[in-house]
């Protein structure tokens, strides 16, 4: 019995879908939501043109309201009128916009690429639209024609994020199916990640890793203080001496204090030792580049200078023996 009744509240659902559409066709309806309340049942309706949906002081609200009750048999209709921000991002209010067009008499072609510069100006990733039927006017056969920009998604259960609607245009050649597919700018999918905001967001992360130690070692000694602090202040509570506390508070305080001081001390002892360390270094390293130029290299550059002179004359003693010979 249960799915009867629930099969009897789509039906319901569906003949006033089309109702409204129908009625509310000239002020843009794309679809239509249904809350309830206790006291009321809500219906949103989302249309492109606010004004022509209420009409002239509520009128139109008034006598849909009378008829949904009536004919539909939901009680305490309440009718909410709910402006679509921006059209070109809507996928129903986009095809009922190319079937108007079409059905005018304007080119399928011109308007379909109009439109899809429309969506994509508008901040959209992706959209795709397939127009098809009897494009080529009298005599020509039927055709599909598919146009998209962007990034789609067509396969898988994340095509539920993808705004759909599909309608169709009644021109003199012929009947044409039109089907829209619009990915919005604030849709996320699972498995796209953009590599350069990953980049930037890990960089970020490994900056605040990075200041995180230092201004809890830069940060005063305050904070420390203050859970004991609480503690012994319960303690007192309880019913502890309130002079026991001050004198305990005040040496954990001089204690954190002592402990600094030898944090620091430690810190700059280190210091001095790699810069004496330097130091040395630099001297011993100096010796290896400069060689040492005493007395006893003066005296072995003058001997050889002294044998460079002495050759000649023995070559011309030789010479001359051997001419008197």
């Amino acid at each position: 019995m249960k799915e009867k009744l629930f099969v009897e509240q789509a039906i319901k659902r569906v003949e006033l879908e089309r109702f409204l559409k129908n009625q509310l066709e000239e002020a843009g309806f794309t679809k239509s939501e249904i809350v309830k309340t206790p006291l009321v049942t809500r219906i949103v309706v989302n249309v492109t043109r606010p004004g022509l949906a209420i009409g002239k002081s509520g009128q139109n609200i008034k006598s849909l309201t009378d008829a949904i009750q009536k004919n539909y048999g939901i009680e305490n209709p309440q009718l909410e009128i709910r402006e679509i921000q921006n059209p070109n991002l809507d996928a129903a209010a986009v095809s009922n916009k190319l079937k108007a067009l079409i059905e005018r008499g304007y080119s399928w072609r011109s308007v379909a690429y109009k439109t899809l510069k429309d969506i994509m100006g508008s901040g959209a990733q992706g959209v795709e639209i397939i127009v098809s039927g009897k494009l080529q006017g009298k005599g020509g056969r039927k055709k599909k024609q598919r146009i998209a920009a962007g990034y789609m998604k067509k396969v898988g259960y994340q095509t539920r994020l993808v705004d759909y609607a599909k309608s169709a245009a009644y021109p003199k050649q012929g009947a044409i199916g039109i089907k829209v597919r619009i990915v919005k700018p604030d849709t996320q999918f699972a498995d796209k990640v953009e590599i350069m905001q990953f980049l930037e967001q890990r960089k970020k992360a490994a900056e605040a890793s990075q200041k995180a130690p230092e201004a809890a070692a830069t940060a005063p000694s305050a904070a420390p203080v203050a859970a004991p602090v609480v503690a012994q202040a319960g303690k007192a509570a309880e019913g502890g001496g309130v002079a026991e506390i001050a004198v305990e508070v005040v040496e954990m305080a001089e204690k954190e204090k002592n402990v600094d001081t030898e944090k620091k001390a430690a810190e700059k002892g280190r210091k001095d030792s790699q810069a004496a360390g330097g130091k040395a270094h630099a001297k011993e390293a100096k010796p290896e580049h400069k060689e040492k130029k005493g007395p006893e290299h003066k005296v072995k550059k003058e001997n050889e200078g002294k044998e460079h002179k002495k050759e000649p004359g023995k070559a011309k003693e030789k010479n001359e023996k051997v001419d008197g010979q």
